[in-house]
């Protein structure tokens, strides 16, 4: 089953807690700080795999985790690192954000990888705490949250031509002739549900990849026939290769068809309008095409267009036609990237709505609330002292005391941080 389009959700690994652990040797009964930093979590991480045309994989399966981190332990023994999640895609995915829709990774080459989801970093143990005052703390700090995504997976294929036209005007055919692959072939419309890849080998060892878009209709640009489905595997092409019928057996005319073919790709995108294109005039067999193919062939030579004569069905004008794509394939030269390379950290970081501290009001109830404030009370332990001289640093430090002071706070108000309740002393 072809697969091209899948959402997924990804959750990389915590970073393991902080040990609060003292040395207890023999004859070291009051030993110093000995707790261990937690591991690092796992992460999420695409990489692409050429054997791989699909993305099947993930059609049932709909989310990924990695591994944890683990805690520290004591005699300051790390926690270990939790494993990378690593999946596997075809050439050719694109991933998006799903809530944003920014691209944030276009995967072409085999072993090309991108790290969608970052593992939490592991807490420091209470041994990475103490100092010439504070020698013996009892706290540690928390590990980090892993990175949490809703990605869609977006595979647009491959191919250095893009064989476009109706339905039923020959291109399975064609494809069936000139390559290797073994499309169903059939007289009615939309026999082709999937695009098909071949390779066509020419003389001296040239060849090119085409791929067979399935026909396209009015209405493709807005979806309509699975059109947005179809469209986007011709956006990686360098060239596009639109077959027209023009033996006018179904009543078409070849001149509408070729305009309408052109609108869609118009209204889908410009720069697939802009590509260079080649018309191809099928069915020159049938008695009555030479009419239509010079009605079509006038009309495509006002657009700068080359066309050329053909007969897939008895293999008339083939060979010359594969030499022609080649020569259009070279003068194209290396297609351009669809998407410019992207920033992810960057990206994410705008998105990261828990990265920044926030302090509100309601009433006469003072909030603090935020990740990183979240992170700082899963490391503090509110029963020890030096704890506490550590939370209440850290929150001056990240100037959350003079934002509680411009919001008015006065002695002994109650200030919410992150559902643990305080009365203020400044």
């Amino acid at each position: 089953m072809f697969i091209d389009i899948a959402k997924i959700h990804l959750k990389a690994g915590n970073g393991g807690h902080g040990a609060v652990a003292f040395r207890r040797e023999k004859y070291e009964p009051s030993g110093g700080p000995a707790g261990g930093d937690g591991g690092n979590g796992g992460s999420v991480i695409l990489e692409v795999d050429e054997g791989l045309k699909t993305l099947m994989d993930f059609k049932y399966k709909k989310t990924y985790k990695a591994e944890s981190g683990e805690d520290g332990r004591n005699k300051k023994q790390y926690g270990k690192a939790g494993e990378d999640l690593v999946l596997k895609v075809p050439p050719g995915t694109i991933v998006k954000d799903e809530e944003s829709g920014i691209v944030v990774a276009d995967l072409l080459e085999h072993g090309q990888r991108a790290v969608i989801a970052r593992g939490g970093r592991g807490g420091k143990g209470n041994a990475k705490f103490a100092n010439s005052v504070r020698q013996a703390p009892r706290f540690a700090e928390g590990g980090t949250k892993g990175e949490e995504r809703a990605v869609v997976l977006e595979l647009k294929l491959l191919a250095d031509v893009g064989l476009i036209g109706f339905p039923n005007v020959g291109k399975s055919t064609l494809l069936s002739i000139i390559t290797d692959a073994k499309p169903k072939i059939a007289n009615y419309h939309f026999t082709t549900l999937t695009p098909n890849l071949g390779v066509v080998q020419v003389d001296d060892g040239d060849s090119f990849v085409i791929a067979d878009i399935p026909g396209l209709i009015e209405g493709a640009h807005a979806g309509v026939g699975l059109g947005h489905e179809f469209l986007r595997h011709i956006e990686r092409t360098r060239i596009l290769v639109h077959m027209v019928d023009v033996s006018s057996q179904d009543g078409r005319d070849p001149v509408e068809d070729f305009h309408k073919i052109n609108e869609e790709l118009e209204k889908y995108s410009a720069k697939l309008a802009d590509k260079p294109q080649l018309v191809v005039a099928n069915k020159m067999d049938i008695p009555g095409a030479e009419d239509g193919y010079e009605k079509l062939k006038a009309e495509v030579e006002k657009y700068g267009y080359e066309i050329l004569p053909i007969s897939a069905a008895t293999a008339k004008g083939i060979r010359e036609l594969e030499y022609k794509i080649l020569e259009k394939v070279n003068e194209a030269g290396e297609p351009e990237p669809l998407y410019e390379e992207v920033d992810i950290e960057k990206v994410y970081s705008l998105s990261e709505k828990d990265s920044e501290v926030r302090v509100t009001k309601e009433g006469d109830i003072y909030y603090v609330d935020g990740y990183p404030i979240q992170k700082l009370m899963d490391s503090t332990n509110l029963d020890d002292l030096d704890s506490l001289r550590n939370f209440q640093e850290v929150i001056r430090k990240k100037g959350i005391i003079e934002e509680l002071k411009e919001l008015g706070i006065q002695e002994e108000d109650i200030v919410n941080i992150c559902g643990y309740e305080f009365e203020f002393f400044d």
